[in-house]
């Protein structure tokens, strides 16, 4: 137990270094290559920070562990919604842009309704699974995704600047290098909680969406909220809606082509919780100051999965 937590400790410090290096990394790219940060946030910055999500789901797949699969992608959705978009903006609130508004939110929202709607058997067959040609539906529409995502990169202005002293080198550097920090980070924290949480007694449908989730979430929380104090809302923002698009089309999609994901229904309230989230959010861009996710609405989501996390655990005690 006592190494276990040693391990913890070394895995956030992974963390919070790898997401300093991600972050700055990123955003020099943006600069020298003038490729918004918006965009760096919803591709590479996303990506590199979901990487622990995948592992641990195609391990939880190829073992046939169902329950952590899909906790864990739902699980670390909610945590990206509710707890790092709650803390960023209460730390610095967020502007978010009219791309993102239009796009990149009803995007999030629509993959949220697909686990529901393959999950529970609606769409295709009325088996509780995601199968693998459910997969190949999820990676089809992930695959639209980035070409709208190379369509906006190609409308970018991508004529380089001399401005950023560093070199292409020091950047990717950066950039691999926080990427490997928060991988390792987010391995050491997960396993370790995971070996804690096993000793204790809990379920894997609680495991995956608590300590799985919030542990492989880790990387996303560091960096989005490093981002928020160095008061760069596109990559915190970016970095959560595109992480939550990524889980779900991609992660998911990669999970059922190993195995099929046997699904739950007893998820279905927790899928609910993040459709609801992503809907509010999408509303709050409407109320107070516009296309901005200021402190009081931070907080109302850090709040609202907090007393979540509790109804969790009261219901397996």
């Amino acid at each position: 137990m006592i190494v276990s937590i040693f391990l913890i400790i070394i895995g956030f410090a992974s963390l919070i270094f790898g997401a300093n290096w991600l972050v700055d990394g990123a955003s020099t790219l943006a600069k020298k290559y003038k490729i918004s940060d918006l965009t760096i946030g919803l591709t590479i910055v996303a990506f590199g920070t979901s990487a622990p999500e995948l592992v641990v789901n195609a391990i939880a797949s190829f073992q046939g562990h169902s329950d952590i699969v899909i906790g864990n992608i739902i699980g670390s959705n909610n945590f990206n919604l509710y707890i790092i978009l709650g803390l960023s903006g209460i730390i610095f609130p967020i502007t978010v842009q009219s791309s993102t508004v239009w796009r990149e939110i009803p995007i999030s929202i629509f993959a949220a309704l697909m686990i529901f709607v393959l999950g529970n058997g609606i769409l295709i067959s009325n088996v509780s699974e995601v199968s693998r040609i459910d997969g190949i539906i999820l990676f089809m529409i992930f695959g639209f995704f980035l070409y709208f995502l190379y369509k906006q990169m190609k409308a970018e202005d991508n004529k380089e600047i001399t401005l950023v002293k560093k070199t292409n080198f020091n950047i990717w550097g950066l950039i691999i290098g926080g990427l490997f920090g928060l991988i390792i980070g987010g391995q050491l924290v997960v396993n370790n909680s995971i070996l804690i949480a096993t000793n204790i007694g809990v379920s894997e449908k609680i495991m995956g969406l608590t300590i799985i989730a919030a542990g492989t979430s880790l990387p996303e929380l560091l960096t989005s909220v490093v981002a928020a104090m160095k008061k760069n809302s596109d990559i915190a923002i970016g970095n959560v809606i595109g992480s939550n698009i990524f889980n779900i089309l991609f992660i998911l999609s990669i999970s059922s082509f190993i195995k099929p994901v046997t699904f739950n229904a007893n998820f279905n309230l927790d899928i609910l919780i993040l459709i609801g989230g992503t809907l509010f959010l999408f509303i709050a861009m409407f109320i107070g100051k516009r296309k901005k996710i200021d402190r009081w609405e931070s907080a109302l989501l850090l709040g609202f999965y907090l007393l979540y996390t509790i109804y969790l655990i009261w219901k397996e005690i």
